[in-house]
């Protein structure tokens, strides 16, 4: 493909809880095997981007360790590759990055040493299957100067969260807002954008010499008026995890059918890094029902409608109801659970009952071990 991919996971979610107080959103483990990150990373292999870029800062252990090897995307290539950025303090520059606009301008020379002529940005927190080639084609024929994707949510759905856009009749973008108060359209951006190579390196370079940071108000909102900009409308699954519930309801999504059918049987593949796990266990009285659950797992008790990550053990008479329970959790004896997202290397102590009453309860028991 004639495009480079940059992949913006440095971002920090408050919005998460305790849940990104240790890990990076992008490093957030989705339907037992995969990381958040591992869908645009797909993405981007699947739709033959040889060179990615991942830029990333907050918290970033667990992210640079999932990333530590290109392979499980197939980017381990000579030609082009996965190149993992974080901020570097130099003579000329003191800060981390400053806004997803500063994360591309501390990087530039990264672009500038491409050849390829178009750029696909995207974030690294977000669940959904797109071929970039797609994008890029409807972007060359509208002769766009920046397209955005955008999704168009349900009446019911929050739009506030996103940045909204409105289009007219030829789909340019004639008004943006970026978390609105009140949403005036319930077409949201999905923070993936392409345009042209050199055109992305001017932007940037003028933002950083007026001190601006920020690509969506800097940027897309600023030059609206200036530069074409289109919206690219998708109608597949899509679902970014940056709040509990979010991220809550999307792991839970993979508990329908046809959800699970479009991500694990249909091409093309999500990849990820692969663990050498033992097949889950489930012992004389486990009950299983309607769940996910990971590899090297011991079950137990009962389960229903529950997403179990690996390496978690269910103990004896254990029921878990509508819950996540993240990687590598020791549940007691006797212990209940429902709606509830268990943190990973935590233990929860037998006889216990940890129920979120109003809303999803983020349990995290002091005993916890690092969690990644």
């Amino acid at each position: 493909m004639r495009a480079v991919g940059i992949i913006l996971a440095g971002g920090n979610s408050r919005k998460m809880q305790e849940l990104t107080e240790k890990r990076a959103v992008a490093a957030m483990p989705i339907a037992t095997s995969y990381r958040a990150i591992d869908f645009a990373l797909s993405n981007m292999t699947n739709s033959k981007i040889q060179k990615v870029a991942v830029l990333t800062q907050y918290n970033a252990r667990s992210l640079n360790e999932h990333l530590n090897s290109s392979k499980w995307w197939n980017f381990g290539r000579k030609q082009g590759g996965l190149y993992v950025f974080t901020p570097t303090i130099t003579s000329d520059n003191g800060y981390w990055y400053r806004g997803t606009a500063d994360a591309i301008y501390q990087n530039l020379d990264f672009l500038k040493k491409c050849h390829e002529p178009y750029v696909v940005i995207t974030s690294g927190d977000a669940v959904y299957k797109l071929d970039y080639n797609k994008v890029l084609e409807y972007h060359i024929a509208k002769k766009a100067d920046i397209t955005v994707v955008v999704k168009e949510l349900g009446d019911n759905e929050d739009a506030t969260r996103y940045g909204t856009v409105r289009m007219n009749e030829s789909a340019r973008i004639e008004e943006f807002e970026e978390k609105p108060m009140i949403a005036h359209s319930q077409t949201v951006s999905t923070g993936i954008y392409v345009m042209r190579r050199r055109q992305l390196i001017d932007l940037i370079e003028r933002c950083a010499e007026e001190e601006r940071h920020d690509f969506v108000n800097d940027i897309l909102i600023r030059y609206k008026n200036l530069k074409k900009i289109y919206g690219y409308k998708i109608s597949s699954y899509w679902s970014n995890i940056s709040t509990v519930d979010a991220y809550y309801k999307t792991n839970m999504d993979f508990l329908k059918p046809e959800v699970r059918d479009y991500f694990f049987k249909q091409l093309p593949e999500i990849y990820s890094k692969v663990s050498d796990l033992p097949p889950a266990k489930y012992n004389p009285g486990a009950v299983v029902k309607n769940s996910l659950v990971g590899s090297g797992s011991i079950i137990n008790g009962t389960i229903e409608n529950s997403v179990i990550f690996k390496k978690v053990y269910v103990g004896n008479n254990c029921v878990i109801k509508n819950s996540i329970i993240l990687n590598d959790v020791y549940l007691g004896d006797n212990t209940y659970i429902e709606n509830c997202i268990v943190e990973s290397r935590d233990t929860i102590r037998a006889n216990t009952r940890h129920i979120g009453e109003n809303g999803v309860k983020v349990v995290v028991e002091k005993n916890e071990r690092y969690a990644l």
